[in-house]
């Protein structure tokens, strides 16, 4: 595995410059390969009916959902985490004791949760008036674990569905991650690996750092985070502004992600390195960009974050919204020469 260079890598994709993060058939194939490979003669064919239900569910196409419009976390934050889960799993089960492996059922079960882990941001078609999904930010894993328990039967996977709407938490805070109950050991470590790669799959993106102040400080605005007013009437300010949010990011990286990852999740990114054979790209990633952005905050130029900064939800809404357009049309092409007939 040649040494990642940052310079060289593609906006769109993952740590390794080799998967488009986008694209939910290149992350299928990469996931499954990986999987295939640490446990030859497997039937992983729910992974792919799952992948491919996701990204009808991010678009708007699933049965009772509307697209997603959350900027921030977009089906690419999902596709990206979910790889990285199972780049940890084949990382865990390959230094593991045989007796400690987590075994293909609990990497399938990995799998399906890091792909639906942010779900509850999705807007059921009973909530389309409802201005945007991040508005359930504070519930959104609770969301996430009941699309869980009744998807999962659908795969027939009904026997871990109560699992995967558990293990799910550990990528919230709904749930102390202590608190989380589990049917044994193995299911905790892969709870502590899905937690581990929603944090480092959006931080290793290659413009993260463009992505929270243009997209998730407005996702903190909408759910009240940015600015949260107490039942006493008093108000909490975390956040003033975009700005203001990008340059607490350090401190953010440092004191509450760094520091869930090694005291509450098992610095499962360990197992990165083992995955990678030796490096951890992820981190190298990450440590990039916390290195520009320490530098950003020095000099104050905030010009510097100007990679080009999209979310797939944009594209999913306006995709919508031309079907809609044409249908529309259409049927008013339609109405009249009916009315002839």
């Amino acid at each position: 595995m040649p040494q990642f260079v940052a310079s060289y890598r593609l906006n769109q994709n993952d740590v390794t410059n080799r998967v488009d993060v986008e694209n939910p058939v290149q992350v299928r194939d990469a996931v499954c390969h990986t999987l295939a490979a640490r446990y030859p003669g497997v039937d992983f064919s729910p992974l792919a009916r799952a992948f491919t239900d996701v990204e009808l569910l991010f678009e708007g196409r699933f049965p009772g959902y509307e697209p997603c419009d959350t900027l921030y976390h977009d089906m690419r934050h999902t596709l990206d985490m979910t790889l990285a889960m199972a780049r940890l799993m084949d990382g865990y089960d390959r230094v593991a004791a045989e007796a400690d492996r987590l075994g293909p059922r609990r990497a399938v079960l990995g799998i399906l949760v890091a792909l639906l882990h942010d779900s509850g941001y999705l807007k059921r078609k009973s909530e389309s008036a409802i201005e945007n999904g991040a508005i359930f930010t504070k519930v959104h894993v609770s969301r996430s674990a009941d699309l869980l328990a009744s998807y999962l039967p659908a795969l027939g996977l009904g026997d871990d569905a109560q699992a995967a709407s558990r293990i799910v938490h550990f990528t919230g805070y709904e749930m102390a991650i202590e608190d989380i109950p589990v049917r044994d050991e193995k299911d905790r470590m892969l709870g502590c690996m899905v937690g581990t790669a929603d944090l480092i799959g959006q931080m290793s993106d290659r413009m993260y750092l463009e992505k929270v102040r243009r997209f998730l400080y407005d996702e903190f605005v909408w759910a009240k985070i940015a600015r949260e007013q107490l039942p006493d009437g008093r108000e909490i300010v975390r956040y003033t502004s975009a700005e203001d949010l990008i340059q607490k990011t350090p401190g953010f990286y440092e004191y509450v992600a760094r520091e869930r990852i090694n005291k509450k999740l098992d610095s499962a990114d360990r197992y990165a390195e083992a995955h990678f054979g030796g490096e951890n790209l992820y981190q190298q990633a990450i440590d990039s960009n916390m290195s520009f952005l320490r530098d950003t905050i020095a000099t104050a130029d905030f010009s510097r974050l100007r990679r080009a900064c999209y979310s797939l939800s944009d594209r999913a809404r306006r995709t919508v919204e031309q079907a809609n357009a044409v249908a529309s049309q259409a049927n008013a092409v339609a109405s009249p020469a009916k009315d002839a007939a």
